[in-house]
């Protein structure tokens, strides 16, 4: 009888499949926290959210950067994947893009507060940065075309300006008053054909 098939063993695989699940969790939750409450979160406040104690966050991650640069990877593959599903799911390819708009809003939440905890390390950051436009700019670029060939907005905006504004919309600070959510619609809105008067 080999190890793997006596009974009470758990295979190998399944329990990587676990702790990759349960390090997906982690994030996820990490994600929520830094959207939440910025990347300078307490750690004890992402361990009650995963549901894990805080030794086994520093276990898979030694330093807040580690675990940054961890969420920031995971919410771009989010997004990324994100894309396909919701131009599959979503009534229309502009409420698709509406949709995926939304999380990466939530995403350049997190890139914003990444600078910050990688002032050490610029070169890991400009990798990062490559990472993000060599996953996301084509998935943008998929559902802005698939809006223009709906006809449900006017051709010529490129993914990577629609992204670039929508960042730039988001870097509006800690200013209470302040919604980049409803700008992002307002800027989204304008890409809508105009009609004849």
């Amino acid at each position: 009888m080999t190890p793997a098939s006596q009974p009470g063993k758990v295979p190998a695989r399944a329990r990587r499949a676990d702790a990759l699940r349960n390090q997906q969790t982690l994030l996820t939750a990490a994600a929520e926290v830094f959207v939440a409450s910025g990347v300078d979160a307490p750690i004890r406040e992402i361990a009650a959210r995963a549901g894990v104690g805080m030794g086994t966050i520093y276990r898979h991650f030694p330093t807040r950067a580690d675990l940054v640069v961890a969420v920031y990877r995971h919410q771009v593959e989010a997004c990324a994947e994100a894309g396909p599903a919701l131009l599959a799911d979503a009534g229309s390819p502009f409420a698709a893009l509406r949709q995926w708009a939304d999380l990466f809003v939530d995403f350049l939440v997190t890139k914003h507060g990444l600078a910050n905890a990688m002032r050490s390390d610029s070169g890991g950051f400009e990798a990062l940065h490559t990472y993000f436009l060599d996953r996301l700019v084509p998935v943008c670029a998929r559902l802005l075309d698939a809006a223009v060939d709906a006809g449900e907005i006017s051709p010529g905006t490129h993914a990577y300006e629609l992204m670039r504004g929508i960042g730039n919309l988001c870097a509006g600070g800690d200013d209470p008053r302040y919604e980049p959510r409803r700008l992002v619609g307002l800027l989204l809105q304008g890409l809508r054909p105009s009609r004849p008067s």
